[in-house]
């Protein structure tokens, strides 16, 4: 293979079998079940990198269902995003993400610096109650439970939810293990075709792990519950801060 020809073909690893396809991605019937919850203030203000700022101690822990999507199949995804403003507007920190498929690990950590690692995230509905459960292993660390569809909510908030900035920390290490890029993305959701949304009453449970640290964000007060369907792009991103041109 000539240089020209790496030059040409080189987007993602491997070389002659990239793990996923090129974007951007779009999700059919992506559903989503989020619980905002209040926590230590001190402990989101020691996790979120400047110059991200954290106004209110709210997590939102988030299970999705995403049974059609670009290249990477049918999946499930569980993690924690944070409230943040960033030069005065608002929007999410992606705090950490798990789920169960390889092509959307590597995509979403290689090209917008997801903060993905394997393990087992389950939504589904039992009987009158929407559960999602996330495993470490054969280790439970989150379970989320909400009664399904009690009551229909204004769409416009939910909405505007999905069109606002979310911010990423992309770290691709050298060949040394020093850190070749380090940086604060920014990334949108966009085409975004809301198919209803809903609350009701809710609970969240999250358990201590050592490579699966949710519980590090612990849960005070479950604040509101979502459900929500919607299709939608994942936009690729932009570089909104580079750390090592800092240093």
């Amino acid at each position: 293979m000539k240089i020209a020809d790496v030059k040409a073909n080189a987007f993602a690893m491997p070389l002659t079998s990239p793990a996923f396809p090129p974007g951007p991605y779009r999700f059919i019937n992506r559903e989503f079940l989020v619980i905002t919850y209040r926590t230590d203030m001190d402990a989101l203000r020691a996790v979120v990198p400047e110059p991200l700022q954290v106004t209110e101690p709210l997590v939102k822990y988030e299970f999705i269902r995403m049974p059609d999507s670009t290249g990477f199949g049918d999946y499930t995804e569980s993690g924690q995003v944070i409230p943040v403003t960033f030069e005065g507007v608002r929007g999410g920190y992606v705090h950490s993400m798990y789920l169960n498929d390889h092509p959307p690990i590597a995509a979403g950590r290689e090209l917008w610096g997801f903060p993905k690692k394997l393990a087992a995230p389950k939504l589904d509905v039992e009987i009158d109650t929407l559960v999602g459960t996330l495993d470490y292993g054969k280790l439970r660390v989150a379970k989320a439970t909400m009664g399904f569809k009690h009551r229909a909510v204004d769409l416009a908030p939910v909405l505007a939810a999905l069109q606002a900035p979310n911010f990423l920390l992309k770290i691709i290490p050298h060949v040394d293990g020093s850190a070749r890029i380090c940086e604060l993305v920014r990334y949108y959701t966009s085409s975004i075709n809301l198919k209803g949304a809903w609350t009701g009453p809710a609970s969240l449970e999250l358990h201590p792990h050592a490579l699966a640290p949710v519980a590090d964000l612990p849960v005070l007060k479950v604040e509101s519950a979502l459900h929500f369907v919607t299709d939608l792009t994942l936009d690729l991103g932009e570089v909104v801060h580079d750390y090592l041109a800092d240093a």
